[in-house]
């Protein structure tokens, strides 16, 4: 699904990821950790295209496209969400509205017509149901006023009706208390399936008891210095990240 080959990317002209190869198939959940400042936003920003990111080398090809003839809108229509860190507020847009926007421009992209009210009313009161979100959400502004968890919940609601082949989840699991991160968790669960693939960028291990992880990668200094099964998060919990680093110099 997603393969990346000796990706070098800046920021500002400053190099920050450092050959990055990774290859994420159909099915699978990958886990990405690391210290601050390591690389896993800027990863996260690449793949999806955001304009700041200045990719110096390397190949990324989603089902076989190479990324870089894509926009960030066509990434998004061709099946790649990424959950942001800090959710911005949008004043006067209600999350239906907007929610109705972005379903609407994903059906435009593959040739079919807007969805009917009604429909998008059920499948909003169905996506709202597994995620615990209460019946006057979609009502409210997107983001405004919401608390740290309610905006993570609205991320992966939005990853809900959109259907992702792709989703990227970055530090989703910040500012949410145990009961949100519960209820997170069990709605990236529930959207798992055999055609989706999911990465998981965090710091902590806690989020990975919850969203049980195929593959671990330890990213360092902008490039993966050690990959594992769902024990290596439990050993970073247990020891830090100095071992790793100590072992790879």
């Amino acid at each position: 699904m997603l393969k990346i080959e000796n990706l070098n990317a800046n920021v500002e002209s400053t190099p920050i990821l450092k050959g990055i190869d990774l290859t994420v198939n159909a099915g699978e959940i990958h886990a990405i950790m690391g210290p601050n400042g390591s690389g896993k936003s800027t990863l996260s920003s690449v793949i999806a295209g955001k304009e700041d990111y200045e990719v110096i080398d390397g190949l990324m090809t989603f089902e076989g496209k190479d990324l870089s003839e894509l926009d960030p809108e066509e990434r998004a229509n061709a099946g790649i969400f990424l959950s942001f860190q800090y959710p911005v507020e949008i004043p006067g847009i209600s999350v239906a509205n907007f929610i109705k926007t972005s379903v609407n421009a994903k059906r435009k992209s593959l040739g079919k017509d807007p969805v009917s009210a009604s429909e998008l009313l059920k499948l909003m009161r169905e996506k709202m149901s597994l995620l615990g979100i209460k019946e006057g959400y979609i009502s409210r502004n997107m983001n405004e006023g919401f608390s740290g968890g309610e905006k993570k919940r609205n991320e992966i609601f939005q990853m809900a009706m959109l259907s992702p082949k792709l989703a990227i989840l970055d530090e989703t699991d910040s500012g949410l208390d145990i009961d949100a991160l519960r209820i997170v968790a069990n709605g990236v669960n529930k959207l798992r399936n055999k055609d989706n693939a999911t990465i998981v960028i965090t710091h902590y291990q806690r989020l990975l008891e919850y969203i049980i992880p195929d593959y671990v990668h330890v990213l360092y200094d902008g490039k993966i210095i050690k990959s594992g099964d769902k024990s290596l998060a439990l050993e970073l919990e247990e020891k830090g990240y100095d071992w790793i680093v100590k072992d790879t110099k």
